[in-house]
């Protein structure tokens, strides 16, 4: 092994270990934490210098897109006019490891002045930040994974999970839903995935292959093959309800099985209870009906409108993958 892999991996190691032991300090003063952070009826305010300010203002993304509003705040611009966006009804974190930060002075005063919540995430529950937070989290860790054991690496990790650890722990308590989610991420893969529903990309109007009970065999076939979605037709009742399907395979077993396919009409050769979804219904749970059911595509209907078991469209699992909702 190479001394460059060897570092990589020790690393990786000394890095692992400092998340794993956290998982021991996860306890009374963590759900303190989160239920101050949820029950806070203003914003949640993020600070941090140097490494623990790159985490701080990811951590403050990560909040605001799981439910949570939040802004970073530069601890030395804080002194110099910033300290204004903090408010009476907020929550303050600070993140640093050492605690000792001369930067964080100003902000330190200014919450004890107001009486605003603080929260220390910290290596050393002696610095004064600690001293002057009303909770403190502790991401101490027995080394650096820097090999001059200087440079923050496995401590800027401890305080990244941590963070996180708070975050999604919110989140759950919350409620927050993917459909939530998918409000606040509205661009990208992601948001298209979580946005796109089934009424958004499925055939419907002329395009919707439909027959009645008594159509004859001959028309079912026609409508199967000249509609945009071929391969399948859907059986309606005289009230316009679907109550079958036939698709490609019930053609073929017809061609195998009898010496005059032509005869008979589209009950005699339908599939009753077909699979539907709701034309409401995420894109993505369509595609995940049509794999667990290895079928190719599904009728739609719209269990909100006054015809609830009318079909409104039909859904193949083609117009899924060319919508690249996987």
């Amino acid at each position: 092994m190479s001394k460059v892999v060897e570092q990589g991996l020790k690393v990786l190691d000394v890095e692992s270990q400092a998340i794993l032991a956290l998982k021991e300090r996860i306890g009374s003063d963590f759900e303190k934490v989160v239920e101050l952070i949820k029950n806070c009826t203003g914003k949640l305010v993020v600070t941090g210098m140097g490494k623990s300010g790159q985490i701080a203002r990811k951590l403050a993304s990560t909040f605001s897109s799981t439910g949570t509003p939040a802004v970073f705040l530069h601890p030395a611009e804080s002194s110099h006019g910033d300290l204004g966006l903090v408010e009476n009804d907020d929550v303050v974190i600070a993140l640093s490891y050492g605690g000792e930060s001369p930067e964080f002075a100003g902000i330190l005063k200014f919450v004890a002045r107001k009486g605003i919540p603080l929260v220390a995430i910290t290596g050393n529950l002696s610095s004064s930040l600690a001293q002057a937070a009303q909770l403190s989290l502790n991401v101490a860790v027995s080394e650096e994974a820097c090999p001059l054991g200087l440079a923050p690496t496995a401590s800027s990790t401890a305080t990244l999970a941590m963070g996180d650890a708070v975050a999604m722990a919110v989140m759950a308590e919350k409620g927050f839903s993917s459909s939530d989610f998918a409000e606040f991420h509205p661009g990208g893969k992601l948001g298209y995935r979580l946005l796109t529903r089934v009424r958004d990309v499925m055939h419907g109007g002329e395009a919707l292959p439909t027959v009645g009970l008594h159509s004859p065999i001959k028309e079912v076939f026609s409508i199967m093959t000249h509609k945009d979605v071929r391969g399948a037709a859907g059986i309606v009742n005289e009230n316009g309800d679907l109550v079958g399907v036939i698709t490609d395979g019930d053609i073929r077993r017809r061609l195998e099985k009898s010496s005059d396919p032509l005869t008979g009409k589209a009950q005699d050769l339908m599939t009753t209870n077909p699979r539907t979804i709701d034309a409401n219904e995420l894109a993505e749970k369509a595609l995940f009906v049509m794999e667990q059911f290895q079928i190719q595509m599904v009728f739609v209907l719209d269990k909100e409108s006054a015809y609830p078991k009318k079909p409104v469209g039909i859904l193949h699992i083609q117009d899924l993958l060319r919508a690249k909702v996987r």
